[in-house]
């Protein structure tokens, strides 16, 4: 069988992968590796959007891309492909969703079906590199922030109410010293005070 033939038995990826798989740290080897892997498979086809270390990510990706393209390239009516899923999904019920509401959300995309962003690092902490493992088409909103002047997003809501609160402050606090007559500061002149002469040398 020549490289064209095998070429037609599996469809290719649209991620890069490596060479070889990552050795993920489980005491129970590698059968504590695939359950590893299969948690997070199931945890990102339930919730569609998942953060955790770099490597379990990126590792757990290429399995999560080629369920969905061997659930479009076969459908729901391929004993193997219908294996493969029951193995990689440890909630049953998933198995619907991949195949209901994955699949005609994919079937038509020339992009990669995951999407993978690096997680904002804290600036005293020491721990792994985290990302942000998503499905693409997700109902939550992007991580990439597009649209800079959006008033609706929450940092320029909080910064316009405050920004109101400190007009309300200083409106208020003009409107009480009206009848005072200390509504206009007082400025202080550049040049000293005559009264107050220097120290001289005795």
């Amino acid at each position: 069988m020549n490289q064209a033939e095998v070429s037609k038995l599996v469809s290719k990826l649209r991620i890069p992968v490596p060479p070889r798989h990552r050795n993920l740290r489980c005491p129970k080897g590698p059968e504590g590796r695939i359950d590893k892997l299969r948690k997070t498979v199931t945890g990102l086809i339930k919730f569609e959007r998942i953060e955790l270390n770099y490597n379990r990510a990126d590792e757990a990706r290429q399995y999560a891309e080629r369920l969905i393209s061997e659930a479009i390239r076969n459908g729901d009516c391929h004993k193997p492909t219908m294996d493969t899923a029951d193995f990689w999904l440890l909630e049953k019920e998933l198995i619907h969703k991949l195949f209901k509401v994955l699949v005609p959300r994919y079937e038509n995309t020339n992009l990669s079906f995951t999407r993978l962003y690096q997680a904002p690092k804290p600036q005293v902490a020491r721990r792994l590199e985290k990302v942000v493992l998503e499905l693409r088409g997700n109902p939550y909103p992007d991580l990439l922030n597009r649209n800079t002047n959006n008033k609706l997003l929450i940092q320029n809501v909080l910064l316009e109410a405050a920004k109101n609160d400190y007009r309300q402050s200083k409106v208020s606090e003009i409107a009480k010293n009206i009848g005072k007559g200390q509504n206009t500061p007082k400025v202080k002149s550049s040049t000293a005070d005559p009264e107050i002469e220097s120290p001289k040398n005795s």
